[in-house]
C-alpha cells in the first residue's frame, strides 16, 4: 500500500461490482482494490489494529489483509446473504448476521478462526450491531422485530417497535444513551438505553440492558435502508431508497440536515470522526464525503462499475492514544 495504513486515515468502500476499495478520504486517491468474487459485498468493518477488513456478502465471509489484494481467510459453513460483520473493540471475536437467521460469534484468535456461539432469530437479520459494553449484540431481522443478546450470559430480549414490516438496521450511539432502528416503510424508532453492569463482578453480571421507547421519526417516505449515530453521539444518520440521507440532532432530534442526490438509493453513511463530515454510499456507483454544515460535497470517490453498498472508516491512528483532534477531516479541508 502506497502509505502506512496505522497512521493514515482509511476509507473502504463494497458493493455490486464484487470489489472493494481502499481510499485516501482527504485526497479521493484510490490505494488499493480487491476483489470480492462469487459475491456482492453486503457489509465491511476494518480491524482494531487497521491491518484487516472483514467482507460479507452471499454465501461468503472473507477476511483479507489490507496490504494484500486477496483474501487470507474464507469463512466456511455460511449460507445464503451474510449482511453484517463488525469486531469486538480488541479484536477477539467477530460477530456475523445473514439470511439463515443466524448470528455467529467467531474466535479470531487463531489463524483459522471458528465460529463458537450461534443465536438463531428465526428471521433472516438484515444487520447487527455491538453494544459500547462489548457483551451485548442487537440483531435487526425480517421479522420486524430486534434481540438483544448478551454473549456472556447467553440471555436474550426482543423488541417489536411496529408489526408487518422489516427491521433493516440498528445503531448504539457511542455513550450508551440510545438506541437507534430504521425499517423498510421509512420509520425510524428511537430508545433510551439503561446500562447494565454486563461484563462487571456480582449478580449485575446478568442485567441486560434496558431500551425505553423514546420517539418514532417518520424518517423518509421510502425505504429506510441505514442509521449511525456520530462518534460524539450529537447526530444520527438516516439512509434511505429514496435518495436522501437525513442527519437528526440527538439533543432535540430535530432534522439537521437533509443530504440528497438524484434518483439513486443511499445505501450507508458513516461520519468521520469529528463528526462534521460525512460519507455516503449510493447505487449510482459513487461514495460521497460531504460537509455537514454546509450541505455540500467535498469529494466524490470514482472507480466503482455497479451500486456501492457498503462503507468502513478509520481516521484515528493506533499508536498513540485518540485524542479530541485525532486525524479529523477537518484538518484537512
Amino acid at each position: 500500500m502506497a502509505t502506512d495504513a496505522l497512521n493514515e486515515p482509511l476509507l473502504v468502500s463494497g458493493g455490486y461490482d464484487h470489489t472493494i476499495r481502499v481510499w485516501q478520504p482527504y485526497s479521493g486517491v484510490c490505494l488499493r482494490t480487491m476483489q470480492h468474487t462469487d459475491s456482492q459485498v453486503n457489509s465491511i468493518d476494518i480491524s482494531p489494529k487497521r491491518n484487516m477488513l472483514a467482507a460479507c456478502g452471499y454465501q461468503h465471509i472473507r477476511l483479507y489483509d489490507l496490504h494484500s489484494n486477496y483474501p487470507i481467510v474464507n469463512f466456511e459453513g455460511v449460507t445464503k446473504n451474510v449482511t453484517s460483520v463488525g469486531f469486538q473493540e480488541d479484536g477477539k471475536w467477530m460477530y456475523t448476521g445473514g439470511e439463515d437467521g443466524k448470528v455467529r460469534i467467531w474466535d479470531m484468535s487463531s489463524p483459522n478462526p471458528s465460529c463458537k456461539r450461534i443465536f438463531d432469530c428465526q428471521s433472516p437479520v438484515n444487520a447487527v450491531c455491538l453494544l459500547p459494553n462489548q457483551v451485548e449484540l442487537l440483531m435487526a431481522h425480517q421479522g420486524g422485530g430486534i434481540y438483544l443478546w448478551d454473549v456472556k450470559s447467553d440471555q436474550h430480549d426482543h423488541l417489536l417497535p411496529e408489526v408487518e414490516c422489516s427491521i433493516q438496521d440498528v445503531a448504539v450511539s457511542p455513550n450508551g444513551t440510545y438506541m437507534a432502528a430504521v425499517n423498510n416503510k421509512g420509520n425510524c424508532f428511537v430508545w433510551t438505553l439503561s446500562s447494565s453492569s454486563a461484563g462487571g463482578v456480582g449478580e449485575a453480571d446478568t442485567q441486560l440492558t434496558r431500551p425505553e421507547a423514546k420517539l418514532k421519526i417518520p424518517a423518509h417516505e421510502k425505504y429506510g435502508l441505514r442509521c449511525r449515530f456520530s462518534p460524539d453521539s450529537s447526530m444520527l444518520v438516516t439512509c434511505s431508497g429514496g435518495s436522501t440521507a437525513r442527519i437528526y440532532r440527538t439533543d432535540t432530534w430535530a432534522l439537521h440536515a437533509e443530504l440528497r442526490i438524484e434518483r439513486f438509493w443511499m445505501w450507508d453513511a458513516i461520519f468521520n470522526n469529528d463528526s462534521k463530515y460525512l460519507f455516503t454510499a449510493s447505487s449510482d456507483h459513487t461514495p460521497r464525503l460531504w460537509r455537514i454544515d454546509t450541505k455540500t460535497i467535498e469529494r466524490e470517490y470514482n472507480g466503482h462499475s455497479k451500486a456501492v453498498t457498503a462503507l468502513a472508516f478509520r481516521d484515528e491512528r493506533i499508536d498513540t492514544p485518540a485524542t479530541e483532534s485525532g486525524l479529523g477531516l477537518s484538518s484537512t479541508h
